[in-house]
This record gives structure tokens, C-alpha cells and sequence, in this order.
């Protein structure tokens, strides 16, 4: 007898990937324009009251083409200026360009660029914006950041794009970047690889939900990392980069949300500015709850032959809160040196009861016995995060050398309860209920130290080196005790553990130009160890790598990147890159996990660490209204680290003792198979149509081959995956309307189609968001965001497992559909001195101004 899950399924995805294939011509005819040399444009954006730089403000250079027997063509180039004020922005040599400067609160400048035959680079000095009211008040400024701003080495996406997300945390935003897939525990996969997380370019102690969305300012996503970056990113990099506001004066943005199902946010961020000092400070508060379902269904077998088999439904009621503290300091001492220094709090607090139903039937599909599982669990944590930055810049352009400490600590501790009940046939309980009870303490401190120098030795050739050191250090303690019968025993599940990390790197690079060609090679040395200990029974696991001389050469991390101009706006980019990818506590702890009686884990203290040679072929192109990127990609992972999972032998079940575990459950525990190799195409695509309408389409498709043996089980496998985005904005420009102008409509949705694993395959997944968004008030200091995430409740993962010993067809589910209704207030004004006192005023009030 064989059943599979299904379930209600959504034309969506259907849809979408027409919808991509129809816009294919579109895509490749707009990527035509001629050759033609590229000119760099720089400069340094300023206020024009205070004379404080303006980050973030976006700059639009219009280059009009001279087409033999046609009229010109228009090309747009994009860019946006750093914390600095600083931009470069690079444009074809065209007939005239015009380039036009904008930033939230400030009135729009142009300036025209004449640029004379010889000359590759031209600077446009310092280009003041101004704030007054006046000028305020007669211009309409309908342009917006990009969603995104795609580069060949990486994207980097525009979080406040995102208005799905509004109010939610850095999950809810990652679903929404191209190439990123989120499942149903919050994982982050990047073309179905694992990609490191940093945030402010540096490792972190929290995880993705932890994060309000509304605290972050860019997501950057880099496929395949440089020598530059920690040779662990064997999946990719995603590096968060926090909201830090630099404007003049006094300024804040407020926020409160609420929604279903037990949805509440709200936020309050300050900035002060003058001179040579920024001040920052933001709180946040997020809860949310919803109670997430999951069925699994599985058939044992004998010899291949079933012996019986039975399935079992969960419903798990979340309800977790976090609340979120970060202030700090940036001081400019003199125009060549500044350091900055920032701390940060979070807390959280979870609640999670679960009911789970079970049924057993024998080969013949009879029924045998049925159960109930009740568990509870309240767990709860604290962060905090210190970091101290120093950088210094040169009269020469580019050239800087930054270093910085970043120290992460945190404590964790909950406590929770698991009881099963088994009855027969006529309902009648089978035996005493058994009770497993947990308790649990942590702490966790992270160190890294890290400096990298930047030196244009000339116009072309660029030297950087530096170097890091991470150190981390986790010391847990679990007790597990079974209650039965009034009698209390502790389990042999008990995990006393603690753990030292530590990876030591230093890396240089060089880049320099032939003619179109551009080239940067580099080399990354990493020295790292990991030291785990089961304190109770004094046994030892980890690693050291290298360890011995001939592991040497496996310490060297090489990089190369190749990108040739072959049209104005058009670059093919070649790269290579070689990364490890080390196995982590919860992989080789042989700590066992029984939260699910049937599905349990295990780690292996027998892990080595992976390997991957990646390579890309990457095409960009930028055009007036729009960009694409189209890249393939191939890499190899020797000693992949993968799941594997069979049945409980009987020695196993016993050394478990009286823990609630079914003598049926599965080991789900991690291999080293012999290599892993992945292909594929992926394309992104940006198009604009007028000022009113854009989206943003994204396709991957992929092959795998997989070649693993566990105990003589051969567990080869292939096959082809392939997964589809789309984001689609829409906003109303009437000024004549007051209530219709400025409304925003947000769509966007995913398709993953299943993919293999060693033994069986992951189920399709598909969702779509959607959100409306309205600003209003004078400058448009409010906004007004309502949202749906998972409009068709559909967001779940499964996924069957095929074995010799067994068949399982289940799926998961960590959040549901929520609506959520979020209210943001800006306000302040860009020159406000805290300490002034008004002329003749003994009071000392601060003067009113400009909200």
C-alpha cells in the first residue's frame, strides 16, 4: 500500500514561468547596443546647509548614443552613493550624458558632463543638495532606489523595495531576493547551497529571525566570494548591512503594526548629527504565533517487502517575541580618520506546544494501535553585539586601511515537557503514559578581529591584503530525565557539552587592466580547529586543518576573476573560486535529538570538512530601462556533507532507554559522500516600464549528480531541478489626486520544483506575497503598509525518502499566512543644533523647524 501527501495546489507557478518564456525575446532584444569605450564619473554628494555627506542618494547618468542612419539612443546607468557621500558611477562615451542626483528629502540636482576624447575619468567634485521648503514644495521627485542594483561579482537589493516584508524580520525579506530560497526552519539556500550570513560584513550570534526587516538597509548577495572573502562561504555570502542614518541634525522614523494570526511590531530609531559626530540609537519589538501543521506517512519494509506502516499529524502552536536594542557613535576626527562604535541587545522568548496524532496499521492495512503526543516547550535567549571600527583614507583616491573588533556574547536557557499515551484498538491505553522531561542552560561568545588595506598602485592596478582571526567559544548543558510510573531517571540523552572554533586568515589580491580585459587574482591561507567535548563522559571530537603536512596545500584558497567590456553596458565575466565548508556543532555532536519520536537526529563526530571548486560564466548587461544578468555556473564538492537517514537497529533503540522513542523511528544523521556536483543557468532580469511599473523576474535551472556509498548501500542519484521569482511593482503617480496618488501594489511569488537527494527527493514548494503601500502626510513623512505573506497558505516543505528499509512521504510547516496592517512616521530636521539657544532665549529651547 502506498499513499502520498498532496494537497491543494495553486496554477501560480504555472503562470509565472509562461510568463518568463514570453518575456525571453523581450529580454535578449533590448540587450543589443554597440560597442563603445566606458567613461568613470565620481564625485562627493553634500547637504547644502550643513555640509554633511548624503548616503544612500541615487544618481542616474543619461547617455545619449549616436546610431549610424537612426536617431540617438538613450542609455541609464544607476549607482548610489555610499555613507561618504561618495559615488562612481561608469557610462559609455556618448554624445552628452546627463547625470541626476536625488535622495529622500532633498530636491533633485543635474549637472551635464562634457567629456573630451583621451579622457576615461572625470570628477564632478562636490555636489550640494538642498532641503528648502521652497524648493520642496514645487518639485515632484517620482523617481525610486532600484530593487535592485545587479554587478558581476553581486546584488545588492534595496530592503525598503520590499514592502512584503514591512514589519516582519530578515526571513520574510529573504524570500523575496532573487536566487535566495527559503525553507520551512528559516535556512537560507543559495542555488541550493548553504551560504554563509554576516551581518556589517561580519559573523553574527543571531539567526535570520532574529532581525527586524526594518533594520536593515541592504542585502548584498555574492555568488562566488573573492580571495577577500572567509574561505567558508562555500554556498555564497549574504551579507546584511544595517540601516545607519549620517542626514544632519535630529531625525527619526517611528513604526507600529498588527495583524493576524498574534502579529504586533513596533520601532523607534533616532539619529543626531553635527559636525564631526553621529549619534544613532533604534529599539524594535516583534511577535507573531499561528499554529503550523505537518503529516508524514511511512511504510517499513522487510526485504523490500512492506511489514507495516502507519502516518501521523502534528499541529504546532508558536508564539515567539523579540525585542531588539542598538545604539553607537561615529566620529570624524579629521578629514582622513573616523572610527565608529555601536552596540546592540536582543532578547527572545519562545513558547511552542504540540499535539500529535499517530496511527499503526499491519500489512494488511488493519489497524494495530493508535497514540498521542503532547509536548511543551519555553525557551529563551539574550544577545549582544559590541563592534568598534576604524578607517582611514588617503589623498590618494581609494586607497584606505580599515580595522575592527566585532564581539558577540549571548546566554540561552528553557525548559520543556514530552508525553506519549498508546492505546489499542478498543481506545483503551496500552501502558503507563510516559513523560520525558528537559532542561537546559547555554552561553556562547564570539571574537573576530579583522583589518584590510586598500592601494590603487595606478589608474588601472589595485593592491589589497589583510587579514582575521574568528574565535568562538559555546558551553551548553542539557538534562533529560523520564518520568514513569512516579519514578524519575535521567536519559542517556543528556548533553553536557562545550566547544572551541577558531579560523585564522590572511589573503591579498591584485587587479589590473589589458585593454577591455580586467583581471584580479588572489590566494586566501586559512588555519582553522574545532575542540567539542561531552563533558559527562569526558569524550573528545573536532578537527584541526590543516593537520599534518600533506593537508597543507588544502589550506591555500585560490581566486580568479576575468571580466572583458564588450559593448557599452555589456561585460562577460569568468571566475573561480575554491572554498571549504566545515561541519558544524550540530553535525558532528553526537547529541540525539528526539523532539519528533519517529524522525529523530544525530550528529557524526566523524565529519570532514567538504571542498568545492565553483566556476561562473556571467553575462551583465545594462540598458536604459532596465538590466539583465545571465549566469552559469559549475561546482564541484568532494566530501559533500549530506543527510542520511535509516531505521533504529535494535542496539540503538536500547542505548536510548526509556525516551518516548518508537522502536520504528528513523536516524537521520550526516555522511561525507564522495562528491556532489552541480550545474546551471540562472537569469535575472530587471525591467522598468515608465515611471509607474517594473518587475523583476528570476530563473534557475539545475542539474545534480550525486555519488555516495554508506556500509556498502550505494546512494547515487540525479536529477534536474529548476525554481522561479517574480517581484512585480506598481505605483500611482496622479499629483492632481491626493488620495490615489502615491499608492504602491507589491507582488511577488516562487516556484521550487522538486529536487534529489541521496535517497529520494524534496517536494515541490510555491507561495506568493502581496502589499499595498500609501504614503501620505506633508513630504510624505507617513506611511501606510498593509501585507499578506503566504497568500494561498501553500509555503511548506516535504520531501520522500526511498530505502530499502523503508518509504516516507512527509511535510513541515514552520509558519502560516499572516495579514499585517504597519504604520511608519518620519520626522526631524537636517540642521538642528541640540545646544543652540536662541538669540535673547535664556530658556534654552531648540528652534522649531521643518518636520
Amino acid at each position: 500500500m502506498t499513499r502520498r501527501i498532496t494537497g491543494k495546489s495553486t496554477p501560480f507557478y504555472q503562470y509565472s514561468f509562461l510568463l518568463l518564456c514570453a518575456m525571453m525575446p523581450f529580454l535578449f532584444a533590448n540587450a543589443q547596443n554597440p560597442d563603445g569605450e566606458r567613461i568613470k564619473i565620481s564625485g562627493i554628494i553634500k547637504d547644502a546647509k550643513t555640509g554633511n555627506p548624503v548616503g544612500s542618494a541615487s544618481i542616474t547618468a543619461l547617455t545619449a548614443i549616436r546610431k549610424e542612419g537612426a536617431d540617438p539612443d538613450t542609455v541609464s546607468n544607476i549607482s548610489i552613493s555610499d555613507q561618504e557621500g561618495k559615488f562612481v558611477i561608469t557610462v559609455p562615451r556618448g554624445i552628452r550624458t546627463m547625470v541626476q542626483i536625488s535622495a529622500v528629502g532633498f530636491g533633485m540636482e543635474e549637472r551635464p558632463v562634457n567629456i573630451l576624447n583621451g579622457i576615461n575619468d572625470f570628477n564632478l567634485g562636490e555636489i550640494s543638495l538642498s532641503t528648502e521648503a521652497a524648493n520642496l514644495a514645487t518639485v515632484v521627485v517620482t523617481a525610486r532606489k532600484p530593487l535592485m542594483t545587479i554587478g558581476v561579482d553581486r546584488r545588492i537589493f534595496n530592503a525598503d523595495a520590499a514592502i512584503t516584508s514591512k514589519g516582519g524580520n530578515a526571513v520574510d525579506l529573504m524570500r523575496q531576493i532573487p536566487s535566495l530560497s527559503v525553507d520551512v526552519n528559516g535556512g537560507i539556500s543559495l542555488r541550493n547551497s548553504s551560504p554563509q550570513i554576516f551581518v556589517n560584513g561580519r559573523p553574527t550570534i543571531l539567526t535570520l529571525e532574529q532581525i527586524p526587516s526594518d533594520d536593515i538597509d541592504r542585502v548584498e548577495v555574492i555568488t562566488n566570494p573573492s580571495a577577500k572573502y572567509d574561505a567558508g562561504s562555500t554556498g555564497g555570502i549574504i551579507n546584511i548591512i544595517l540601516k545607519k542614518n549620517r542626514k544632519g541634525g535630529l531625525n527619526g522614523v517611528a513604526t507600529i503594526g498588527a495583524g493576524t494570526p498574534s502579529l504586533f511590531n513596533g520601532g523607534l530609531s533616532l539619529n543626531y548629527r553635527k559636525n564631526k559626530v553621529n549619534i544613532f540609537a533604534s529599539g524594535n519589538y516583534n511577535q507573531s504565533g499561528g499554529i503550523a501543521e505537518g503529516e508524514a506517512y511511512r511504510e517499513n519494509k522487510s526485504n523490500g517487502v512492506i511489514t507495516d506502516f502507519f502516518d501521523q499529524r502534528t499541529d504546532r502552536e508558536r508564539n515567539r517575541k523579540f525585542s531588539s536594542v542598538r545604539f553607537g557613535m561615529d566620529y570624524d576626527w579629521n578629514e582622513f580618520n573616523s572610527i565608529s562604535i555601536s552596540q546592540g541587545f536582543v532578547k527572545g522568548e519562545f513558547e511552542n506546544d504540540e499535539v500529535q496524532k499517530q496511527r499503526y496499521f499491519n500489512a494488511n492495512g488493519e489497524a494495530t494501535q493508535t497514540g498521542d503526543r503532547f509536548s511543551t516547550d519555553d525557551f529563551g535567549f539574550n544577545r549582544a553585539n559590541t563592534q568598534l571600527n576604524y578607517r582611514r583614507t588617503y589623498t590618494k583616491p581609494e586607497k584606505e586601511w580599515t580595522a575592527d573588533v566585532t564581539f558577540n556574547t549571548g546566554t540561552n536557557g528553557g525548559d520543556g515537557n514530552i508525553e506519549n499515551r498508546f492505546y489499542n484498538t478498543e481506545g483503551q491505553l496500552i501502558s503507563t503514559p510516559n513523560t520525558v522531561i528537559n532542561e537546559s542552560t547555554g552561553s556562547g561568545t564570539q571574537l573576530t578581529f579583522q583589518t584590510d588595506y586598500v592601494n590603487p598602485l595606478s589608474e588601472n592596478s589595485k593592491l589589497e591584503f589583510g587579514a582575521r582571526s574568528y574565535h568562538n567559544y559555546s558551553k551548553d548543558k542539557l538534562d533529560v530525565f523520564s518520568l514513569q510510573g512516579g519514578n524519575l531517571s535521567k536519559l542517556p540523552l543528556s548533553n553536557n557539552y562545550s566547544f572551541k572554533e577558531m579560523v585564522n586568515a590572511v589573503y591579498g589580491n591584485y587587479s589590473n587592466k589589458i585593454g577591455k580585459l580586467l583581471y584580479q587574482a588572489g590566494v586566501r591561507v586559512e588555519q582553522s580547529s574545532f575542540k567539542g567535548e561531552l563533558i559527562d563522559s569526558a569524550r573528545k571530537f573536532g578537527y584541526d586543518y590543516p593537520s599534518k603536512g600533506s593537508d597543507l596545500l588544502n589550506a591555500f584558497f585560490p581566486s580568479l576573476y576575468l571580466t572583458y567590456s564588450v559593448k557599452d553596458g555589456s561585460d562577460i565575466q569568468l571566475n573561480f573560486s575554491r572554498r571549504i565548508r566545515r561541519p558544524n556543532f550540530w553535525q558532528i555532536n553526537p547529541y540525539v535529538d528526539i523532539t519528533d519520536p519517529l524522525n529523530i537526529r544525530k550528529g557524526n563526530p566523524e565529519l570532514r570538512p567538504e571542498f568545492t571548486n565553483s566556476f561562473e560564466l556571467n553575462y551583465n548587461r545594462t540598458y536604459t530601462t532596465g538590466n539583465v544578468l545571465v549566469s552559469s555556473y559549475f561546482r564541484n564538492n568532494t566530501e559533500d556533507i549530506t543527510m542520511y537517514s535509516d531505521t533504529l537497529t535494535t542496539e540503538e533503540y536500547d542505548a536510548l532507554g526509556n525516551a518516548a522513542i518508537d522502536p520504528n523511528a528513523i536516524l537521520n544523521t550526516f555522511i561525507n559522500a564522495d562528491r556532489t556536483n552541480r550545474m546551471g543557468v540562472e537569469i535575472t532580469w530587471q525591467q522598468r516600464i515608465g515611471n509607474s511599473f517594473d518587475f523583476t523576474p528570476n530563473f534557475n535551472a539545475q542539474y545534480r549528480d550525486v555519488k555516495a556509498q554508506v556500509n556498502g548501500i550505494n546512494l547515487n542519484n540525479t536529477g534536474f531541478n529548476w525554481s522561479t521569482k517574480m517581484m512585480v511593482n506598481y505605483k500611482v503617480i496622479q499629483p492632481d489626486s491626493k488620495f490615489f496618488n502615491n499608492f504602491s501594489f507589491q507582488l511577488s511569488g516562487e516556484y521550487e520544483s522538486p529536487r534529489v537527494m541521496p535517497q529520494g527527493k524534496t517536494k515541490e514548494q510555491y507561495y506568493m506575497d502581496f502589499a499595498i503601500r500609501k504614503d501620505f502626510l506633508k513630504n510624505n513623512a507617513g506611511t501606510l503598509t498593509f501585507n499578506v505573506n503566504d497568500v494561498f497558505n501553500s509555503r511548506r516543505f516535504g520531501s520522500i525518502t526511498d530505502t530499502e528499509n523503508f518509504y516516507q512521504d512527509s511535510y513541515r510547516r514552520w509558519n502560516v499566512r499572516t495579514l499585517r496592517l504597519t504604520f511608519s512616521y518620519r520626522f526631524g530636521k537636517t540642521d538642528l543644533d541640540l545646544f543652540k539657544r536662541r538669540e535673547g532665549d535664556r530658556s534654552g529651547g531648540n528652534e522649531v523647524g521643518e518636520g
